[in-house]
């Protein structure tokens, strides 16, 4: 019973961290800031939204993204607004343009590299001729004698 109990507190918790007193009167209003603030990275959690933080920060944030919107912003210029704060760093999903497109790109472009690289290390082995067994000259096979009587 008590594991139980503790599996719906955990499946419970994203739901709290949103407290009472941050939710807007307008249920439109809120279901957009709601909308927004699930995009947006705690900066003390790093990989939450600040929808499901618990961070002091993160309530800060989602009370900003509130005031945002009762100030008549759109969502675009809301997100806009923390980007311009405190980096695109914020964002859960970083866009894909200027120099994030290198990020983006990096992965995929090094798996071709090693592709290639192994393919060539790969046919340079295929061409390599078999090493030749050689046989010992007088002077090694009398230096090897020698240590094995010893």
């Amino acid at each position: 019973m008590k594991r139980l109990v503790m599996i719906l507190m955990l499946l419970a918790a994203p739901v709290w961290a949103v407290e009472p007193g941050e939710v807007l009167d307008n249920p439109a209003l809120e279901a957009r800031a709601r909308e927004i603030s699930q995009g947006l990275r705690c900066l003390v959690c790093r990989n939450e939204s600040i929808d499901e933080s618990h961070a002091p920060l993160a309530r800060d944030l989602r009370l900003l993204v509130r005031e945002r919107l009762v100030a008549g912003d759109t969502n675009a210029e809301t997100v806009d607004f923390i980007v311009a704060r405190y980096g695109e760093y914020v964002l859960l999903r970083p866009q894909a343009t200027g120099a994030n497109w290198l990020l983006w790109a990096a992965g995929p472009i090094m798996l071709l590299l090693a592709l290639l690289a192994a393919g060539v290390y790969v046919r340079g082995r295929s061409r390599a001729s078999e090493p030749q067994d050689q046989a010992l000259s007088a002077e090694e096979s009398r230096r090897l004698a020698e240590i094995l009587d010893e």
